[in-house]
């Protein structure tokens, strides 16, 4: 039964599962090689599809890379928009969103090097797909984090920051720990992405972000 749901992946019959495949085998390319090393090839055989199949849903290797960032971005958005959706007041509303973003990136490690890598390519200057990603994701986010940072400090409960500053320091403290992993495993010889390490990092993410920007209730009327 095995051998021939596999044979059958690589059919137009199955698109969906068809697709995912090729999309989680690009996902694992584009994380190693970057965009200029990705192999097609690689990524089909990854898929258990032939390469026929992949140009069927993508037409080339930068729309593929392009599902890649939307699959991304959109599953990142999807969930951190639940938690600012959320009726909460702005401190338990701020730690909700961190939560909600650091879960999805310790259930996706593969994630940082792909946006890495597109920050790299838009830097070099080569063809680029960042304006959408920012117009479709970035700023949308920027947005509505900006909001529960101005209302907490309308509240008194957090200090006064420039979201523009604190929003870009607030995502680097969640995802760098992912990035950095290899060169982790290197210094202290352990796996910074085991179960207990994660853990342990969750909690000291919302401590680090909580120091940052809470302020203390006895000292709430202060404006510093």
């Amino acid at each position: 039964m095995r051998t021939a749901a596999k044979s059958r992946l690589g059919s137009r019959g199955r698109p969906e599962e068809s697709r995912a495949a090729i999309l989680q085998a690009a996902v694992d390319e584009f994380a190693h090689e970057g965009v200029a090393g990705a192999r097609t090839d690689a990524i089909a055989r990854g898929a258990r599809v032939n390469k026929a199949l992949l140009y069927y849903y993508f037409k080339d290797k930068e729309a593929l890379y392009g599902a890649v960032l939307d699959l991304v971005f959109g599953g990142l958005i999807a969930m951190v928009d639940k938690a600012l959706a959320e009726d909460l007041p702005p401190r338990e509303k701020l730690l909700a969103y961190v939560l909600a973003h650091f879960d999805y990136i310790a259930s996706h490690p593969q994630f940082p090097a792909i946006v890495q890598g597109e920050m790299m390519r838009a830097r070099r200057g080569r063809a680029s797909q960042l304006d959408r990603i920012a117009n479709q994701y970035f700023r949308p986010l920027f947005g509505k984090v900006s909001e529960v940072l101005c209302a907490g400090q309308a509240a008194g409960d957090f200090r006064n920051v420039d979201p523009a500053h604190f929003i870009p320091s607030m995502i680097a403290v969640i995802v760098f720990y992912f990035s950095s992993a290899p060169a982790m495993r290197a210094m202290t010889g352990s796996d910074p992405l085991s179960e207990n390490r994660i853990e342990e990092r969750r909690a000291a993410v919302l401590d680090f972000i909580s120091a940052a920007l809470f302020r203390d209730k006895a000292s709430k009327g202060e404006r510093k």
